[in-house]
């Protein structure tokens, strides 16, 4: 039963579809304070709709369509570009929607809904002895990430996650059912790959997935007080790396009479620790070493996550971009933000190899020359966007997902050239009167 404290102007509760009423969440009820917010923002919503079927997140759109207020979608919660929660709007929240099923073995395809988390597929992946790679935190939803990229601890060898998508079915803006792989609306199925939030609601994904065993696991704590050199070091041991190897680097805020610590996470495709040691050496020499541990893992292990409740409070601000090398002027760019503090967390993930094999324009992520990708949390939005937009001469290209800014240039670097001509059209076919904008909009072309 809910209450009607704390219902918000523009929403027409009365009209909620009889199938979603029951689960609806509204501002009064109880159980608002569980899903208002999501894994690092605060949020509160108007009304969550928490769909159960594909007919029943039909209707949601149709309801949520007519209403004059903003339109979250959620799946797993992380939702570091605020995407999945709001203040006064409506979320479609499709948490439900979680199932993991074995499609073919032979093939190895499965289907996976949208709120499945990524720590539940692997999981569910293992015993067969596969993986997908998909993201580095297991927390994550299935469907922000499978349809925006999908960088992850095996992305140098076996690409993105999008890469592995093999069919979709999706609700479109007028509430349709749609399915899409490269046959059937293949146009649709390019346009998902890399920029999905603007044209539906997934459903379910259809993945065909990888043959992956027992991995080394590697954690180094380095002494990055050379910051220029060491993200120099680093980003060369990577480039020449074999492509088995993906890490990232996360390096935090200066701290008074103390080294500046960076903290490498990396993965290695094998269970022989010959291999994995050699694997590691090169990275492991980039600083000097405080501390270390390297462990042979089943994948699942790396990306289990006990289930939570979010209830962050903040509003995070962060800047993301890719980069084709990370070469002494960029490294020096960067070390010179870090020592600022104005970032408390700047992260470089490795990307390259696999992903670079797939042609520019063969899916909506189009910048598949990078080989890194790189994020920034700061205190501030003013702060950090005048230091980010000076390291603007030395990126190629930007990654949504771990990005905050609104201005109209993020989506010419992460839709370069034709791509954001080609995603306007789509836009315009799929969504003409822009129901799914409050993201990174891609308005209708005309």
């Amino acid at each position: 039963m809910s209450s009607r404290h704390g219902r918000r102007e523009g929403i027409d509760y009365d009209a909620i579809p009889a199938a979603l009423a029951a689960s609806a969440v509204e501002p009064g009820d109880a159980e608002f304070a569980r899903v208002r917010s999501t894994y690092l923002r605060g949020g509160s919503p108007g009304l969550i709709l928490r769909p159960g079927t594909p007919a029943e997140v039909g209707q949601a759109v149709r309801y949520a369509r007519t209403q004059p207020v903003k339109l979250g979608i959620r799946s797993g919660g992380h939702g570091i570009s605020g995407r999945s929660t709001n203040n006064g709007g409506i979320v479609i929240d499709v948490s439900r929607l979680n199932a993991i099923e074995i499609l073919d073995k032979e093939t190895r395809r499965v289907r996976v809904g949208p709120g499945a988390r990524w720590s539940d597929v692997a999981a569910a992946l293992a015993p067969h002895g596969w993986a997908l790679s998909s993201g580095d935190y297991g927390g994550v939803g299935v469907g922000g990430l499978a349809t925006s990229g999908g960088i992850g601890w095996f992305a140098r060898e076996h690409g993105l996650t999008i890469d592995h998508l093999r069919a979709v079915d999706l609700v479109t803006a007028d509430g349709s059912q749609v399915h899409a792989d490269e046959r059937e609306n293949a146009e649709l199925f390019w346009g998902v790959r890399g920029a999905g939030a603007n044209f539906g609601i997934v459903t379910s994904f259809e993945f065909e997935v990888d043959e992956v065993g027992d991995v080394g696991f590697a954690q180094f704590v380095m002494d990055a007080s050379d910051t220029a050199g060491f993200l120099e070091r680093w980003g060369a041991a990577m480039e020449s790396a074999p492509r088995d190897v993906t890490a990232s680097v996360i390096i935090g805020g200066p701290r008074p009479g103390q080294p500046l610590i960076a903290q490498i996470l990396a993965v290695v495709d094998s269970d022989d620790a010959d291999t994995i040691v050699s694997r590691l050496r090169p990275i492991s020499e980039t600083a000097p070493l405080l501390d270390y541990s390297i462990q042979v893992r089943p994948y699942e292990s790396i990306m289990h996550v006990p289930p939570a409740t979010h209830q962050a409070q903040g509003d995070p601000v962060t800047r993301s971009a890719l980069a084709d090398h990370l070469t002494p002027a960029l490294s020096a760019a960067a070390g010179e933000l870090i020592a600022s503090g104005l970032t408390y967390f700047f992260q470089v993930r490795a990307v390259g190899g696999a992903v670079s094999d797939v042609a520019p324009d063969a899916t909506a992520y189009a910048n598949r020359s990078a080989n890194f990708s790189l994020v920034a949390f700061g205190p501030g939005r003013r702060a950090l966007d005048a230091a980010w937009d000076g390291l603007l001469p030395h990126f190629n290209g930007t990654y949504l997902n771990f990005e905050t800014d609104l201005r109209p240039e993020r989506l010419h670097e992460a839709y370069p050239g034709t791509t954001l001509t080609r995603l306007r059209e789509l836009k315009r076919r799929y969504d003409p009167d822009n129901v799914f904008r409050d993201n990174f909009n891609i308005a209708p072309s005309g």
